[in-house]
């Protein structure tokens, strides 16, 4: 009964992923790589907190180990409330940047994902990351797969919210004139939390240059930090931007898809999660989950749902029905494995 469950879940995953109109949406977990990649969020203090200020890490140490709670409420509690970075948040990021930009995980996981999504019979493939690392452009790149992340330029690029609305098209020379022939498959990357490498200057504006370059001040680092509030710094630039595109995506733009596949992603951003649950009232919209674990109560919020499919490695929902996990269907590596099929 279990197997039958398990192929049947395995057969629509498959499905879903393999027809029209699908975007993508990557967690911490699909960045992870077995330990071998970026940390997940609640490991990421022990890796950053020796690059925090001495002061400023007493603060964020004593409200972990006072309050027994995560960095992301820690800061919050620190916060002054802003848009603008308090200190706390500021030195959080810039750490987050600065080890960051040290590590170098292998890109074959990565390289093998692009790859699958140029195989799509769509020509535009909608990615969207809430992870600062820069593995779906590393992999893009080598694998000489056009990328479009909101930015125009090389050493100092700048911030073109435009590129999103450009169709890419080669013109070629015949007896009737120049025409129009669409290019193989290029991916949309919408970095919804910002990205290594991404920086506002006071002087130029918003900026993206080498992921592993310092940030020197005045400028600061574009990176949301882990903290309950970021649904805040969404309205900001050009994090609004991204967000727009986010929702038009699934909501109520003129190209919006029909499915979203959520890899490594927890689900416990409500900000997402409202857009998301929104996307659902959609009966054209199937909302696919894969990730290693959910909380009881974010497993029941989704599972619920005829219209959504979720696979941790405990256990499953397939439009409703719960059963069995799926372990290698709960990670990103096995999700690549049946895109490549």
């Amino acid at each position: 009964m279990a197997e039958g469950f398990l192929n049947r879940l395995a057969a629509k995953v498959r499905e879903q992923m393999k027809a029209s109109k699908v975007g993508f949406l990557l967690g911490a977990g699909s960045s992870y790589l077995n330990g071998e990649g970026y940390p997940l969020a609640f490991d990421l203090w022990e890796y950053i907190k020796d690059r925090v200020p001495a002061d400023q890490r007493a603060d964020i140490q004593s409200k972990l180990d006072s309050e027994n709670i995560g960095i992301e409420k820690a800061l919050d509690l620190l916060d002054v409330g802003k848009h603008n970075e308090g200190p706390h948040r500021h030195s959080v990021v810039r750490a987050i940047g600065e080890y960051f930009s040290e590590l170098n995980p292998d890109l074959a996981v990565h390289r093998r994902f692009v790859q699958a999504l140029s195989y799509s019979a769509e020509r535009k493939v909608l990615v969207f990351s809430l992870n600062y690392d820069p593995l779906i452009e590393r992999s893009a790149e080598i694998e000489c797969i056009r990328l479009v992340d909101g930015f125009t330029g090389h050493d100092r690029a700048f911030f073109d919210q435009s590129v999103f609305t450009h169709d890419i098209a080669i013109i070629q020379s015949s007896y009737q004139g120049g025409l129009r022939r669409a290019i193989p498959t290029w991916i949309k990357l919408v970095k919804l939390h910002g990205s290594l490498g991404w920086y506002d200057d006071p002087e130029f504006g918003l900026r993206r240059g080498a992921f592993n370059a310092p940030v020197n001040a005045p400028a600061q680092r574009l990176m949301i930090p882990p903290q309950h509030r970021k649904a805040t710094d969404t309205v900001t630039a050009p994090y609004a931007r991204l967000w727009t595109e986010f929702r038009g995506s699934l909501i109520h733009g003129p190209d919006y898809i029909n499915r979203l596949v959520c890899i490594g992603y927890g689900m416990a951003d409500e900000h997402v999660s409202n857009v998301i649950e929104a996307a659902l009232t959609r009966t054209n919209f199937t909302l696919i989950i894969a990730t290693k674990a959910l909380h009881d109560q974010d497993f029941e919020r989704w599972s619920k749902y005829k219209n959504a499919i979720v696979v941790t490695k405990d256990r499953s929902s397939h439009y409703g029905t719960i059963g069995e996990g799926h372990e290698a269907l709960s990670t990103f590596e096995g999700i690549v494995e049946e895109l490549m099929k």
